[in-house]
């Protein structure tokens, strides 16, 4: 098994300096072309390479994705945590940062609420979230380019988890129209009917919403009305964040300087 990841690896790395053929793939990997053949497709599918139109193989955008990706989430994480910290302590709820790796969304910080000792929440730190049952999902849908959205959510098996979850496409792209017209989501115990959560989008410094801050409590503890209360120290929080990773707001008209 080693051997063989090693000999996958070896194949990607070839395709990233040169056209890699069909007969070379099989020579790199020591297999018949069938196999080779069979093993790129998979890389493919996963656009670890990409097949050109002469039929040769070359490297293929996943990795660079990902790469940034995980560039990203180590400086989000490093930018954010005070900022999580301090919003916790002004709350006094759980809060949470989720990004999008790949086809899932991950929470990759939190600051627990110790209102929580005797009920544990079941988020964890590199455990992913619900992509349309959750408010940070749907904050970071919300702001994705439509064909991007469509690939994430054709993965997606609609389950109907609480009376209140958004169990089918339309419903769910409302919802996500008015997260971009308001510039926050809420989850009313979508997934897990005692939890409930607002959320707010993080920018990098092109403006493109890459990961999702919020905050959560049990609803015992708090109601969502309550939470919404949080809004603008969230929304001031997310804005900080972002802003540590080079996003610059953009500077609102006042009425008195509008054209008409």
């Amino acid at each position: 098994m080693a051997q063989s990841i090693q000999r996958a690896i070896d194949l990607i790395r070839r395709s990233a300096e040169h056209p890699l053929t069909l007969t070379e793939a099989s020579e790199v990997l020591g297999v018949h072309k069938s196999t080779a053949l069979r093993i790129l497709q998979t890389l493919e599918t996963a656009r670890f390479v990409r097949k050109t139109g002469t039929g040769t193989y070359v490297f293929g955008s996943g990795l660079i994705e990902l790469s940034e990706l995980a560039l990203d989430s180590m400086d989000l994480r490093q930018f954010g945590t005070a900022h999580l910290r301090q919003l916790q302590r002004h709350t006094g709820h759980t809060v949470h940062l989720a990004q999008l790796t790949g086809n899932e969304i991950i929470y990759v910080d939190k600051v627990d609420s110790p209102a929580f000792d005797s009920v544990q929440l079941p988020s964890r730190v590199g455990r992913a979230v619900s992509i349309y049952a959750s408010a940070v999902g749907k904050v970071i849908l919300a702001y994705l380019p439509r064909a991007e959205r469509d690939r994430l959510l054709s993965h997606v098996v609609f389950e109907q988890y609480t009376g209140t979850t958004l169990a089918d496409r339309d419903r769910l792209e409302a919802e996500l129209a008015n997260v971009v017209e308001r510039g926050w989501a809420a989850d009313n115990g979508e997934h897990d009917a005692y939890v409930m959560c607002v959320a707010a989008p993080i920018r990098d410094s092109r403006g493109q919403v890459i990961a999702a801050l919020s905050i959560t409590a049990i609803e015992v503890i708090a109601t969502l009305e309550q939470l919404k209360d949080n809004l603008p120290i969230l929304l001031e929080t997310a804005t900080l964040i972002s802003k540590e990773l080079g996003y610059t707001p953009k500077p609102r008209r006042s009425p008195e300087s509008a054209e008409f």
